[in-house]
């Protein structure tokens, strides 16, 4: 089984990508594929059939998931931030 560095409904900042620097809650964690799903970013938009539970149809925008290497906690961002702006100051 493999475990991933986030969990659910964590904060996390986006790293690199069309989306970098967004931040966002963790929607879901996709273990087996290595992805996950952050509320807000790399949203899409799908086209549904009219159904009983959807009877209008149309097209919804939705998030599709992101490779978590492409992701870090919102703490350890901030952690890495500040101890970067540090280090160049000093220098």
């Amino acid at each position: 089984m493999n475990t991933l560095a986030v969990k659910k409904d964590q904060m996390v900042v986006v790293l690199s990508g069309a989306h970098k620097g967004k931040v966002g809650k963790v929607l879901a964690t996709l273990p087996d594929k290595g992805k996950v799903i952050v509320e807000g970013v790399n949203v899409i938009k799908k086209a549904v059939r009219k159904t009983q539970d959807n009877p209008k149809g149309g097209i919804i925008s939705r998030e599709a998931p992101i490779w978590v290497s492409k992701v870090m906690l919102q703490e350890k961002f901030e952690a890495r931030k500040k101890k970067r702006q540090g280090a160049t100051a000093a220098a």
